[in-house]
């Protein structure tokens, strides 16, 4: 790397917008490459910024830590695989429709509970009895 290309932690985490014990801990678990040192003093540079940029986004759409290790495999690699890349997006897909599916069945049941603690037609607290009851 050269002076211009080295990046300390502290600007890798402000042009990502990803905490250093973050950066620190993905470096621990290989989504990042072990940062080259400069006495005590981890060194970046813009492909690591490129990495983080990748690793952030696969989270924030909710992979997991695999599957974005998986994805990061796929991106990295001489002869990209999009079948690949397609099979672990479909399987996600599928989880995140499931849990979008069960987050409207839960707010349902609490929009019923909070329009039942509204009337004040009911004996105790609506919220607590639904809470209470079995399933």
């Amino acid at each position: 790397m050269t002076t211009s290309e080295i990046i300390a932690i502290g600007e890798l985490s402000r042009r990502t917008r990803c905490n250093i014990e973050t950066i620190r801990y993905y470096e621990r678990i290989g989504l990042l490459p072990e940062a080259a040192r400069r006495g005590r003093y981890r060194s970046f540079g813009p492909a690591d910024v490129a990495r983080l940029h990748f690793v952030r986004r696969a989270r924030e759409l909710g992979f997991t830590l695999d599957e974005v290790r998986t994805l990061l495999g796929i991106a990295t690699a001489n002869d990209i695989s999009c079948d690949d890349a397609r099979e672990i997006a479909t399987l996600h897909l599928t989880q995140v429709r499931a849990r979008i599916a069960d987050l409207k069945r839960m707010e349902r049941v609490l929009a019923d509970t909070v329009r039942a603690c509204s009337s004040g037609d009911h004996v105790g607290c609506p919220l607590i009895n639904t809470l209470s009851a079995a399933r």
